[in-house]
């Protein structure tokens, strides 16, 4: 096998800083929306998330595909040694995301009380959504300013403006709100705040530290790196928006057909399911500009390596997650939201299951990017946005939020199919390796045996979470060892762990070794 030390360190590298930063965002920002669900009822929660749910929409669309295509273009140019083109592509995607985010604020704010009347069925909605647009240049901003340093592998301006600080900023402004009893309306206020003074922070430091100049003139839209650009990123904002309506079409159909209390209950769930993908989005922030040079080198022995490997860790590192949650879904949501949204503990369990789906089929999306099949990307994301609209329509009448979680479900699971189809005939790569399936024989059936023998004795209270959870990571191990389930490439990643936290993992990588030896 093709020796991928290289290039599997550095994504490992890289994931990790993604990964310690994304999953400190997403606490801080699952700590403000605990802060929002408890200043209000759940159909206040639920207006939020209406709100947020159109926001994050169009400050996507905003990026007009950038988010991804910049990147891609920026590695591209680096890999032929192009630095002018490099730097053209810089400019032109703060511009273009200038340009579109404007548009779209003013767009909205003139649309927003027909748009909470007629689609949404609640007029009420009417003062968040006109925040919500106020909103949209800066958080299109951050997306874009963080995108462009992730061309140079440096993804920890992500990390740092775009998860924790934008998310921390957001949770501390809310405190006040929370401590005085003010009014719900003031944490749309609060975030609108938070993604201003984020995006002005970020784009300080981005004029200060990108490594080309940032050379922001409207001549450049002229230039022929401008229509190449586009030209490139536009199917990437039809992929990147249709994977967004896949996240948020659920709460926006729940609104339409349901009412605000089930999609607070939603909202509660989803977040806490969408932990369990948080490691695959964070490799994938550096996976593709390293994936696409290795690409331009037609090194595909490489690239297959490292889909595999990181696959079986992204697996590994969740999986005991995933049975936390559905076992004991409603201590979980106890514990974070109240007794009041037990009810979402079935949709919970669902949306659990899906997300690991996404796992299980590895960084299929960011190997497409990488090697530019962004039109297929397209058409295969498209489908499976209007089957999960479809399925939408017809499971949440009789279902409600579990007829959305099911929808969620199929739609994940038909776009990863389709995505490894591509994949495997392009290249011949299979997601799911021996040395990943080998250990769930033997992990799934003793953790099974262990959940219903302990349900039968004890009532599981929330703080034996956090043990019941050290004891599924030990049980994979364990399982691990036992399957003889190591490649050598899992010591790189060791190596490349040990230096990047500085922990000691000699014994580790000892006993691994010497497995492979044996």
């Amino acid at each position: 096998m093709v020796d991928a030390a290289g290039s599997l360190a550095k994504i490992t590298r890289g994931a990790g800083i993604a990964f310690a930063g994304s999953a400190a965002g997403m606490l801080v920002a699952f700590l403000g929306r605990v802060i929002v669900a408890r200043l209000g009822t759940e159909a206040d929660y639920g207006v939020f998330s209406l709100a947020f749910a159109v926001l994050s929409m169009c400050a996507v669309l905003a990026t007009v595909g950038l988010q991804e295509g910049a990147p891609r273009s920026i590695a591209y140019a680096r890999g032929k040694g192009d630095s002018e083109t490099a730097r053209k592509v810089l400019s032109l995607s703060v511009l273009f995301g200038l340009l579109a985010s404007g548009t779209l604020c003013i767009l909205v704010l003139c649309l927003s009380g027909p748009l909470a009347a007629g689609l949404l069925h609640d007029a009420s909605l009417a003062f968040p959504l006109r925040v919500s647009a106020l909103c949209i240049p800066f958080f299109a901003m951050i997306l874009v300013l963080a995108s462009l340093f992730r061309g140079f592998d440096d993804v920890t301006p992500t990390v740092y403006f775009q998860s924790i600080m934008r998310n921390g900023t957001f949770t501390v402004l809310l405190l006040p709100v929370l401590l005085l009893r003010l009014p719900f309306e003031n944490a749309f206020y609060a975030l609108l705040a938070s993604l201003a003074i984020t995006c002005v922070s970020l784009g300080v430091y981005a004029a200060k530290r990108l490594p080309l100049r940032l050379w922001v003139r409207p001549s450049l839209l002229a230039d022929p790196v401008a229509r190449e650009l586009l030209l490139f990123s536009a199917p990437l904002l039809t992929v990147v928006a249709l994977q967004l309506a896949l996240e948020w079409t659920d709460t926006l159909m729940l609104g339409a057909l349901r009412d605000a209390v089930d999609v607070g209950l939603y909202n509660a769930a989803r977040p806490l399911a969408a932990f369990i993908s948080a490691p695959l989005a964070a490799m994938s922030l550096i996976y593709v500009p390293v994936s696409a040079g290795l690409f331009v080198r037609r090194s595909i022995g490489e690239l297959h390596t490292n889909f595999l490997i990181l696959t079986k860790w992204l697996c590994s590192a969740t999986l005991p997650v995933l049975l936390i949650l559905l076992f004991f879904p409603v201590t979980v949501l106890g514990l974070l939201f109240g007794a009041e949204y037990a009810g979402a503990a079935g949709a919970l369990r669902i949306l659990a299951v899906a997300f690991m789906i996404n796992n299980l089929f590895g960084p299929n999306a960011a190997t497409l990017v990488a090697m530019g099949e962004v039109r297929f990307m397209m058409w295969a994301t498209l489908a499976a946005a209007g089957l999960n609209i479809g399925l939408n329509a017809a499971l949440i009448p009789p279902f409600g939020m579990d007829g959305a979680a099911i929808a969620s479900v199929v739609a994940i699971t038909a776009v990863n199919v389709a995505r490894c189809w591509k994949l495997h005939s392009l290249t011949g790569l299979r997601p799911l390796s021996r040395n990943l399936l080998k250990p769930l024989v033997a992990f799934v059936p003793i953790v099974c045996l262990i959940y219903f023998t302990v349900s039968k004795l004890v009532a599981v209270a929330f703080w034996m979470l956090p043990l019941l959870l050290i004891l599924g990571y030990g049980i994979l191990f364990g399982s691990a060892l036992l399957t003889r389930s190591f490649d050598e490439q899992d010591v790189a990643v060791l190596r490349a762990m040990e230096e990047k936290t500085g922990v000691k993992l000699e014994f580790a990588r000892r006993v691994l070794r010497s497995l492979l030896k044996g």
